[in-house]
């Protein structure tokens, strides 16, 4: 998704146009999780990046794209530009530490 979305609208209460903005974020964060992910990948992953236009957009995690719109609206912002880009992800498991003995641990 790469839209403008529009914080301000004639008639409209602003905070009632910054809930609507984060609704439509967070349904589209949900239809892509539901989407069916191929063999091989264990997750869907995102690529965010939020600003108030799409050249001045800069990255951010997917937790911190509700607080960046919350943080252009409080700006007095006319419009917010946000880019999701959904991607594979693949979960990378920790390696154990072998050396440590578990009785020593007890012990301690």
């Amino acid at each position: 998704m790469k839209k403008n979305f529009p914080l301000q609208a004639e008639g409209k209460h602003p905070d009632r146009v910054l809930e609507a903005v984060k609704h439509e974020i967070r349904k589209y964060f949900k239809r892509e999780r539901n989407r069916d992910v191929p063999k091989g990948v264990d997750f869907w992953d995102f690529d965010c990046k939020v600003g108030l236009s799409a050249e001045t957009a800069e990255g951010v995690r997917v937790s911190g794209v509700i607080e960046a719109v919350d943080a252009a609206a409080k700006a007095g912002a006319a419009q917010v530009y946000v880019e999701i880009l959904s991607k594979h992800g693949v979960r990378l498991l920790k390696p154990q530490d072998n050396d440590k003995d578990p009785q020593q641990d007890a012990n301690d």
